[in-house]
């Protein structure tokens, strides 16, 4: 799998034809993955979705199936691949029928990972990513607060001078894998008169004393993806508990954004595409009048502006890993990916379930659920206002 990481251009020559982004390897773990939410967690999404949570032994069966290590290298137990496998496993664990899989992977390996690999020292990179790689202990990152969400300099949390260490105090809330977590990348203010340029970044071992973690319930969707507020009481940390450079968090979280939101991107792709196969299968069997609602001109109509959106905001996807493959600056194409697929996921999706009609308002035919779920991604990885933002910028706006 190394070689993918080397060779950017093994695309559609080596694949099924599926695109000309991925090569056969990618391919192949599309289908594992596939199979593997078949197999090993649809069986289980009602329960899971009620227990708000998924079982933590899930994290070593995806590190078993080498889904956490692309972004590695292989000196640290990864694959030292790109973006592309990522893409691909986001797609495929977003057509779950619970959303924990993919939110809790997701958080773990494209989310909290890249902060370690980016910047994490050799040590810091021996003691964690291994474990981590295989599943056997899990990370979650902590930047949002009560008080700040996608302006990340308003944090308010912060971490003094204690002799050789640290101590942090603060809040973190709307946490994934909260509850599951051994370690956390977390965001403080080390100056914090310097606003942005005063943000550094910790590790955070589960276990440090004044650290609580309190499960927050009652979402609106995503219910097996465990959430949790965190707080920090003089939580004591080690000198050597600082991520990267001192004063320089903000912009690690930045540059971690382009992985993160590209990655949404791909999710919203898997969750349209489940959403309207499964909306497609459902009006060619629902009788309507003396025909099928599949017949009607209007529902031919609304599925086919659903696919085009669907082929669209693969394209622009497609076409910004690409980009970020060859290391082509891509600030304003992951912006511009991350808005249209999380808007055009939730068009999408809610035409699939008017088309259901009184159906789709009931959790029997699964399409409710995708409904509440794909509500997130229009906020989490920094709001679709915010991405307007961006693109508006780069355009010199």
């Amino acid at each position: 799998m190394a070689t993918l990481a080397s060779n950017p251009d093994a695309g559609a020559a080596a694949s099924d034809g599926s695109h000309y982004l991925f090569a056969a390897e990618h391919d192949i773990l599309r289908r594992t993955v596939r199979q593997f939410i078949e197999r090993e967690v649809d069986p289980h999404a009602e329960a899971w979705e009620a227990a708000g949570r998924i079982p933590k032994s899930m994290f070593l069966r995806g590190g078993e199936l080498g889904l956490f290590g692309h972004c590695v290298p292989e000196e640290y137990d990864g694959l030292g691949a790109d973006v592309r496998m990522a893409i691909v496993i986001a797609e495929e664990l977003s057509r779950a029928r619970c959303s924990g899989i993919g939110m809790g992977y997701g958080a773990h390996s494209e989310i909290a990972m890249p902060h370690l690999v980016r910047f994490g020292s050799d040590a810091q990179k021996r003691r964690w990513l291994p474990d981590l790689v295989a599943g056997r202990k899990v990370a979650a990152l902590g930047i949002t607060e009560p008080g700040a969400g996608s302006n990340v300099s308003a944090i308010e949390t912060t971490a003094r001078r204690d002799g050789e260490g640290w101590k942090l105090n603060g809040s973190k809330i709307f946490i994934t894998n909260s509850l599951h977590a051994d370690m956390f990348c977390i965001a403080a203010k080390t100056n914090p008169s310097a606003g942005h340029r005063g943000i550094s970044m910790f590790l955070v071992p589960r276990e440090t004393p004044g650290f609580l973690i309190e499960e927050m319930k009652g979402k609106l969707g995503r219910r097996s993806s465990d959430t949790g507020l965190l707080t920090f009481d003089n939580a004591p940390l080690a000198g050597d508990a600082l991520l990267g450079v001192e004063n320089r968090g903000f912009y690690q979280i930045m540059s971690c954004f382009e992985n993160e939101r590209l990655v949404i991107a791909a999710g919203c792709i898997g969750a349209a595409e489940w959403a309207l196969e499964h909306t497609v299968r459902y009006a060619q069997e629902r009788p309507f009048g003396i025909g099928r609602l599949a017949d009607m001109q209007v529902t031919k109509q609304r599925l086919a502006k659903s696919y085009m959106e669907l082929e669209a905001m693969r394209h622009l996807t497609y076409t910004t890993a690409w980009r970020v493959v060859r290391g082509i600056p891509s600030l304003k194409e992951v912006a511009m990916a991350k808005a249209f697929a999380s808007e055009a996921a939730f068009r999408i999706i809610d035409d699939c379930l008017q088309l259901h009609g009184g159906y789709g308002y009931f959790a029997e035919y699964q399409i409710e659920r995708a409904y509440r779920d794909i509500r997130l991604d229009r906020i989490g990885g920094g709001a679709t206002e915010v991405m307007y933002d961006i693109i508006a910028k780069q355009m010199g706006i």
